[in-house]
């Protein structure tokens, strides 16, 4: 059977492999990992809206509690990032958060979240893998306790203090994807003065068959919402609501690139500060920045990457190309519960698509596009240790300028375009992502990838 092991972000796995009885071993983990370090604060336990997840939080408890902890969990399903703000504003060890995230309903997952609210790094993950075993128990008089608790309102009162700005007389279509940022992403736009137009806003385990990622295939339905006039600005969010995704009027589906640079730029007519980003995301930022005198910090793939980065550079925003992002003020986990409430209140005062236009009138057109190709995980290594002993001198024709191996192997054009080579930390592909300044050089350079890195697999 696949070992258990904590990726990206966590440990996911079909249901045939997400098992009771190794989620069991992940909760005695995570308690063992605590206990060592002398920890005795409570512990949060959430869970997203699918079928399995309160079975699996229920499971997690039982462990946690016959360890000695007390356990504190929402009544209800609940966003990632409103768990993760709750550790830090309730002062506790640490959460685990029973997800998949946006990975189809057949699948499940598990991520610890230490008590700084941030993704756990790999010398806790390691730790928490290594140990791995089956459950132990300590006298039942010693056992922790479980308390519900409403999670949300903690959260959303936070939010429209770092956040504010008055949306009376904006209409957001918000599109929940069945998941669990209904009742909270749209509540929180309502608190704030919006009128919410609500899609996919009930529960269901199969998401309607549709996964849910906020991607432009996913939210045609937001769109048309959008473009008719029923709603300003659409906004989504993945099956946890870590996540974003944004459509606006004119631009239909507004990539997490272009996103990014408005939103920065929105931040920066009040406030200053470097901006955190990964290596798969766009130069926007960069160039954005150095208008206003600002500096980039580059990470590789993997939030918990930009949010160490975040704490450390003491950043305005910090994001990634696939939509998670966080802001200075609030833990450094990625928040599309937060975000949309920020895309809002930045729509309020001047149109996402206005702002984009001008963007990129000022610094130039920048477009992005990534490919996947099929590469098992166990080959991962070999292929890139070929890829690092026979890097072109030039790519679909133009000279390469530099290599950055910070993640995979990101090669630098003269041109200012790019083309990175990176593994995937939560699929058995390799990843190709190209930048440049129009879709056909991006294609064109997506397809020298394809014909660098397929001879290899």
């Amino acid at each position: 059977m696949d070992k258990i092991s904590f990726g990206t972000d966590g440990w996911r796995a079909t249901l045939d492999v997400f098992t009771t009885p190794r989620v069991r071993m992940v909760g005695q983990a995570v308690a063992t990992t605590l206990a060592d370090t002398g920890e005795t604060r409570p512990v949060a336990i959430g869970y997203d809206a699918r079928e399995s997840s309160r079975g699996f939080a229920d499971t997690l408890a039982d462990v946690l509690t016959a360890n000695g902890f007390d356990v504190v969990m929402p009544p209800r399903d609940c966003p990632t990032p409103v768990v993760a703000w709750n550790i830090v504003e309730r002062d506790l060890a640490g959460a685990l958060m029973v997800t998949a995230s946006h990975n189809p309903p057949e699948y499940n997952g598990v991520k610890f979240i230490p008590d700084n609210g941030a993704p756990a790094l790999p010398a806790v993950t390691d730790e928490i893998v290594a140990n791995l075993a089956e459950p132990e128990s300590l006298p039942e008089a010693d056992h922790g306790s479980v308390e519900e608790v409403d999670f949300v309102g903690a959260h959303r009162d936070h939010a429209l203090d770092l956040v504010s700005g008055d949306l009376s007389g904006l209409t957001i279509a918000y599109d929940a994807m069945h998941g669990s940022g209904r009742g909270v992403t749209d509540a929180l736009l309502e608190a704030a003065g919006a009128e919410v137009v609500r899609l996919r806003d009930e529960q269901d385990a199969t998401f309607g068959g549709t996964p849910p990622e906020p991607n432009a295939e996913n939210l045609q339905a937001l769109a048309v919402a959008v473009e008719s006039g029923e709603a300003d600005l659409g906004v989504a969010n993945d099956g946890d609501a870590d996540r974003i995704g944004v459509v606006t009027a004119e631009r239909g589906y507004l990539s997490a690139n272009l996103f990014f640079a408005a939103i920065y730029d929105y931040l920066l007519e009040s406030d200053s500060g470097p901006a955190v980003r990964t290596v798969s995301t766009t130069y926007l930022i960069d160039r954005i920045a150095e208008s206003h005198g600002e500096a980039v910090v580059e990470t590789a793939v993997g939030f918990k990457w930009v949010a160490q980065a975040m704490q450390d550079s003491d950043a305005l925003i910090g994001g990634e190309e696939s939509g998670g992002f966080s802001i200075r003020g609030h833990v450094p986990e990625k928040d599309g519960v937060l975000m949309a409430l920020l895309a809002a209140v930045a729509e309020s005062e001047k149109s996402l698509d206005q702002r984009v236009t001008d963007l990129l009138e000022a610094h130039g057109e920048i477009r992005q596009n990534k490919i996947s190709l099929d590469c098992p995980d166990s080959e991962k290594a070999r292929v890139l240790e070929a890829l690092d002993g026979d890097l072109p001198e030039t790519v679909a024709g133009v000279n390469v300028k530099d290599v950055n191996s910070k993640d995979g192997f990101k090669i630098l054009l003269e041109d200012g375009s790019w083309l990175l080579v990176r593994p995937s930390g939560t699929e058995p592909k390799l990843r190709v992502y190209a930048e440049a300044g129009s879709d056909e050089r991006v294609a064109e350079l997506l397809e020298a990838g394809r014909e660098l890195v397929e001879p290899l697999v």
